[in-house]
């Protein structure tokens, strides 16, 4: 923190959170602004590094949200790798779920442990389409077209490239004698032989033969080293699961504590109910050490209900979220800023960190939600067009897309999505989300550093070097903020052009 006479109280402009949080409205995290601090550090010197809960840091505050089109292993994976953590969806089986957290834990760097293959009667106009959906070729071909069989063949571009019929199986053109590598092998073994071979994709198989995992070159290129990745004291990757309030939840948390998962949230629309205090309170007494989030809350009064109950940390948010109509629906919630304000100046009182969940659409809503008091930032929006996500790509008018649906809409509520809002069973489903598309956001490992350095910049103007000297700051009386009006935002943003080309979320 600055010595500058800056600092000095007599040159203080705007009002300090308490002040701007006083007011009788709610506000969203556009109706204000931090004002600007003294400079005297690189944007590299700020440390992002936060709380996700009372025992679980991260180099990052970015947390992914348990959608079942935002996060499943994949997703874990990479928000791990890069510092955050992704918490896995509930719209399934326990065995599911608990797949997709073995996934996660069990990851290798370098190694893909769950490839996409195809059956020696599969056809190459199925390449052509994984190609198109999901980018790329180099396809391992085991005897019945599951992960769990002989490795029999591989197909890659140069098998393909010439054929001019793609409904030939790839049985006719694919290369039988592969090169392998050995289940146990270290990925400096593999990079050997990919180097020494000249080849893109070597298959690891088992003594029997079957298709274990697949080492990539150019993963191998791209995925050298990630220093900030969110690691358990075994050096596992971390990742945290959703489960509901029903009593079938309890043995899902067995479940996935066996597993291996570092972390629970308990999954609620409105979270201030007894059946979430007796999840809590089962869950704090029968699994020893493991973390748990409850939620969601946004006044004072039900974290205080959820922090009593044994809550590690505090998820906030009812209706903010791009796909959520909750407030509109059932005239209940609260406006996002407010709700992140109020709820984090309480826990604080107990040390407990709360996530800002919902309302975050760019790099300043983040930036905003840290700034009064959030201790990370969970995204649906966000991550939900990111080639990690769960879903395939679709053309819209020419527009690369997926898909993204809220939780409570009634697409995802026939799959099971229900089991948030207390209406579980009901022939009749009262819709408090929507369904709809995102655009391409490529992939995690190139976005995550695209909105580090925003952020890290965002920081800097603030003149605060870390998230802690930001709350510092905010309790403090430093951090100053001004409310702004409707004509004042519309003139932070584009305007008065006759036309302009708006900047990509996309980072590439």
């Amino acid at each position: 923190m600055s010595n500058q006479s800056y600092r000095d109280s007599q040159f203080l402009d705007g009002l300090s959170g308490e002040e701007l949080f006083s007011m009788q409205i709610g506000l969203t995290y556009r109706d204000f602004l931090v004002l600007p601090g003294f400079i005297d550090f690189n944007p590299s010197d700020v440390e992002l590094e936060t709380r996700l809960t009372k025992k679980i840091k991260l180099k990052r505050p970015f947390v992914s949200s348990p959608m079942d089109t935002v996060t499943e292993s994949s997703m874990a994976v990479a928000q791990a790798l890069m510092g955050g953590i992704g918490i896995i969806h509930y719209n399934n089986t326990v065995e599911e779920q608990v797949a997709e957290v073995s996934k996660v834990k069990r990851f290798e760097n370098g190694f893909i442990s769950d490839p996409v293959v195809l059956g020696p009667k599969n056809t190459i106009h199925d390449l052509d389409r994984i190609k198109e959906t999901l980018g790329f070729t180099g396809i391992p071909i085991t005897a019945d077209g599951t992960r769990n069989s002989k490795l029999v063949g591989i197909v890659t571009n140069r098998d393909i490239d010439f054929e001019r019929d793609r409904s030939i199986p790839v049985e006719k053109v694919m290369t039988t004698e592969v090169i392998t590598g050995k289940a146990g092998i270290t990925l400096k073994e593999a990079n050997d032989i990919i180097k020494k071979e000249k080849i893109g994709k070597l298959p690891i198989i088992d003594k029997d033969g079957k298709l274990v995992s697949l080492v990539s070159r150019s993963d191998l290129k791209k995925n050298k080293e990630f220093p900030d990745s969110s690691k358990d004291e075994n050096k596992r990757l971390r990742c945290g699961a959703a489960v509901s309030t029903l009593p079938e939840s309890r043995d899902r948390v067995a479940a996935l504590y066996e597993a291996g998962v570092d972390v629970i949230i308990i999954d609620s629309a409105q979270g201030n109910s007894i059946y979430q205090i007796e999840m809590l309170q089962f869950i704090k007494s029968n699994f020893k050490n493991l973390e748990v989030i409850g939620g969601n809350v946004v006044t004072r009064g039900q974290a205080e209900n959820l922090i009593g109950a044994g809550a590690d940390g505090l998820r906030i948010g009812m209706g903010p979220g791009s796909i959520c109509i909750t407030q509109d629906t059932m005239a209940v919630g609260r406006a996002q800023a407010t709700a992140v304000y109020q709820t984090a100046a309480h826990a604080a009182k107990y040390d407990v960190p709360v996530i800002a969940d919902g309302g975050i659409s760019n790099i300043g809503d983040i930036a905003n939600a840290l700034a009064i008091g959030a201790s990370a930032c969970m995204m649906g929006f966000m991550f939900a067009g990111t080639s990690e996500a769960p879903g395939e790509y679709f053309y819209e008018n020419g527009i690369r897309l997926k898909k993204y649906r809220g939780m409570a809409s009634i697409e995802a509520m026939k799959a099971g999505g229900d089991k948030r809002y207390f209406n579980e069973g009901q022939k009749v489903k009262v819709a408090q989300g929507v369904s709809g598309s995102v655009v391409d956001r490529g992939s995690i490992l190139n976005f995550i550093p695209y909105l580090s350095l925003g952020l890290r910049l965002s920081f800097q103007d603030m003149g605060f070097r870390s998230v802690q000297d930001l709350h510092q700051g905010l309790r403090e009386g430093k951090l100053r903020f001004e409310r702004r009006s409707e004509s004042a935002q519309a003139q932070g943003s584009v305007h008065s052009l006759y036309s302009y080309s708006a900047p990509s979320l996309r980072a590439e």
